[in-house]
């Protein structure tokens, strides 16, 4: 490679214009671009027409000085913007973050990640501050990841410090679910992949999806004997639903990480 080198060089010299490259020609184009080449040096040893395209990469026909006069700069995104509050009221509805792109990839550097991110939510108070709670028939959950996240008093204004550590855990064997779970495969619904039927989940009901009055969540089957049906959605993707029995009401959950849920 070095006697090649020192070749290219005296040629350069006897002719001025040898090695001519991406830089000479001032080009660095996206994607494939017939137009964007340049005479000289190839870096597979040819001389003749070059290409600083970044599909010349693939093909194997770029210019000798592609990846100096080209380099590949990768996409680079800022910090995820806050959530989202929720997008309605009193209905199963999404909140959204989002990043901006600070760089634009080129020259086949890294492309961008998502920019958007959407998990499911639900709030239980009109825009006036009415509990709507009781509208819900259905136990509607999530990861027990989101419990993290949400403040208690900021999201419920009706609890005090007294309940505040009010809540209990409900056992519950799960009989049926649609296909649609087995496929969620976004970072934020993924967890749904890890429902299914026959085993037992925890659900925990803590405010603000406890109901500051009646200390109850909504679907949490409690008046249940055991032997009722009861029906469940996942909030993210409203086609992941389906049934189970209760088990059993206890203080706290102690199922694994993937099984367990809370109530939203």
């Amino acid at each position: 490679m070095r006697t090649l080198w020192m070749a290219l060089c005296a040629l350069a010299r006897l002719w001025p214009g040898a090695l001519a490259g991406c830089a000479d020609a001032g080009r660095c184009c996206p994607g494939r671009d017939p137009a964007c080449f340049a005479h000289g040096w190839r870096q597979d040893r040819v001389y003749g027409t070059c290409f600083c395209d970044q599909a010349c990469r693939l093909i194997g026909d770029c210019c000798f000085d592609y990846s100096r006069a080209c380099p590949a700069r990768p996409c680079i995104v800022g910090e995820w913007s806050p959530w989202s509050g929720c997008a309605d009221q009193c209905r199963p509805t999404a909140r959204v973050r989002r990043r901006a792109v600070r760089q634009e990839p080129r020259n086949g550097g890294e492309p961008c990640p998502a920019l958007e991110e959407r998990a499911g939510c639900l709030e239980y108070a009109t825009h006036q501050g009415q509990d709507c709670g009781h509208a819900f028939v259905p136990a509607f959950i999530t990861t027990s990841a989101f419990n993290k996240e949400r403040t208690r008093q900021a999201a419920s204004p009706q609890w005090s410090t007294d309940t505040e550590d009010a809540g209990y855990c409900m056992e519950f064997k799960t009989e049926s679910l649609t296909p649609h779970c087995a496929t969620e495969n976004r970072p934020l619904t993924r967890w749904m992949q890890y429902l299914r039927e026959g085993y037992t989940v925890c659900v925990d009901c803590q405010p603000p999806a406890m109901n500051s009055a009646s200390l109850r969540c909504s679907g949490d089957g409690l008046d249940s004997d055991g032997n009722q049906t009861l029906h469940w959605q996942a909030i993210g993707n409203p086609r992941c639903q389906g049934t189970w029995k209760k088990v059993r009401r206890v203080e706290q959950c102690s199922c694994p990480a993937v099984h367990s849920f809370i109530f939203i």
